[in-house]
């Protein structure tokens, strides 16, 4: 009877890890061709780090230069219906004409980055 409590515990452990197996990665590159803000800091044309913490869809995303911490933002993991065909940079346009980066996309995975601040990443462009 113990041995079938302890089974039923690990394949129940197995399901929730394979579950959240989709959120695993909590590092990517972003690379900027033209310059944009994040959290209201600009950022020039270049590459940098995305690295993120949190339990769930809700994260804390910091951006790195090198290993600076340039900027952090609260984002937010989202599914998408397939995956992405490419890495790509979502933004949005200000009235001023100036670029946002409101979301990041992966080559390959089914889930995006969210950065927006509102419930999904609609709009914009790709880099």
């Amino acid at each position: 009877m113990k041995f079938e409590t302890v089974s039923k515990s690990l394949i129940m452990g197995a399901a929730l890890l394979l579950a959240s197996s989709a959120f695993a990665a909590t590092k990517a590159n972003l690379q900027l061709s033209n310059a944009a803000t994040i959290s209201g800091t600009k950022l020039n044309a270049g590459d940098y780090k995305l690295e993120w913490d949190g339990a769930g869809p809700n994260v804390e995303v910091s951006v790195l230069k090198g290993k600076n911490v340039v900027a952090k933002v609260q984002g937010k993991l989202v599914d998408l219906e397939k995956p992405a065909a490419a890495d790509s940079v979502v933004f949005t346009t200000g009235e001023n004409g100036s670029s946002s980066v409101a979301g990041v996309r992966f080559n390959g995975k089914k889930y995006a980055l969210d950065l927006s601040g509102s419930d999904g990443m609609t709009g914009g462009s790709s880099k």
